[in-house]
């Protein structure tokens, strides 16, 4: 549909105006209006930018190139990324949902020009507690979904990772909270972290539950061989984790190692110096008594579906400025405040 609008020119200056412009969102220089953008961006941020241009034609009928749609992302990944750092708005919703504070990380490997680099992706969340559960039942047991979640991605360095979760602490304020539980796979750049710029009051530390089962698989694997024997002998000791805590495990392990033979031994030595790193990490019988999650499926689910799923696909090779606007409007998009965004925006 074509538009016809007045054009206005000053012979003194040599300037020109067009007033409708300004009103439909198009003044200086830009091609698409304030609504025209934020459909680009959803469709540049959901789909590459190939599939993106066919899939904004027959949704809507815009027609734009590629070159436009990837343009229109990295500028609104720019501003979407300032405004969550900036806005009230999300460290509002945050302390309107009801619950208890979580927080855990991940990493996703992305292809960039540089060769694979590791996108860290941190999830701050609220979710209410679910029944109390016995240990036998714990694999069967439903979480309640969050009422809240604030992500946020980069490629950088533990240090300047961990600067950004203590600027999202005072925005939001972890401190005040009652507790706040960091559910993290056991690496210690995350513990080092989270202990030096979250607040340690109130912190419950919990190692993923799965990572814990890898650890115990793998050794069992190495004292009685790839077979239902080594999957059993894994499965008992994991339980006695989930009624015991990681005590219970820790001890079982030591008196086993001290009469099994020495490679037996060196495989349940090398499990145990992973669980003694992380015992005061491993409460599973307290916080499944609690209803309190004791695994990462929360941060796991989001380095699938929220990093991965956009950033690995089409073997993309990104420079790492631009993949990190591309995140940026994904988070943007997890922590459901898209239409918040937007909003401000309009206003």
């Amino acid at each position: 549909m074509t538009v016809a609008r007045r054009y206005y020119y000053c012979r003194a200056c040599r300037g020109g105006d067009s007033p409708w412009d300004g009103w439909a969102g198009l003044a200086g220089g830009r091609s698409l209006s304030e609504h025209a953008r934020r459909m680009v961006t959803l469709a540049g941020m959901s789909w590459p930018f190939d599939r993106a241009k066919r899939h904004l034609k027959d949704l809507c009928r815009i027609d734009v190139s590629d070159d436009t749609i990837e343009r229109v992302c990295q500028e609104e990944g720019v501003r979407a990324r300032e405004w969550m750092e900036r806005s009230p708005e999300p460290a509002e919703a945050f302390a309107r949902a009801a619950g208890r504070a979580e927080f855990s990380t991940d990493g996703v490997t992305v292809n960039t020009v540089g060769g694979w680099r590791e996108m860290r992706l941190s999830v701050l969340a609220r979710r209410e507690p679910a029944a109390a559960c016995r240990p036998q039942d714990w694999a069967g047991r439903a979480l309640n979904e969050p009422t809240a979640r604030l992500a946020s991605c980069m490629i950088a360095d533990a240090n300047h990772v961990g600067a950004g979760w203590n600027r999202l602490s005072k925005r939001v304020g972890l401190a005040r909270e009652p507790s706040v539980a960091v559910i993290a796979d056991g690496a210690k750049w995350i513990w080092d972290q989270a202990a030096k710029r979250l607040p340690g009051h109130n912190a419950e530390w919990c190692v993923d539950v799965y990572h814990v089962s890898q650890h115990l698989h793998a050794c069992g694997r190495a004292v009685l061989g790839d077979g239902p024997a080594a999957r059993a002998w894994a499965d008992r000791r994991l339980m006695t984790a989930l009624e015991g805590n990681g005590v219970g495990l820790i001890d079982r392990l030591k008196r086993e190692r001290g009469g099994s033979p020495a490679p037996a031994a060196g495989a349940i030595g090398r499990l145990l110096s992973y669980l003694n790193d992380n015992r005061d990490s491993l409460w599973y019988a307290k916080r499944l008594a609690a209803g309190l999650p004791i695994g990462s499926g929360l941060i796991e689910g989001a380095c699938k579906n929220t990093i991965a799923a956009r950033l690995k696909a089409n073997s993309a090779r990104w420079r790492i400025r631009r993949v990190e606007r591309i995140g940026a409007l994904r988070c943007l998009d997890y922590s459901d405040l898209w239409t918040a965004y937007w909003a401000d925006r309009a206003a």
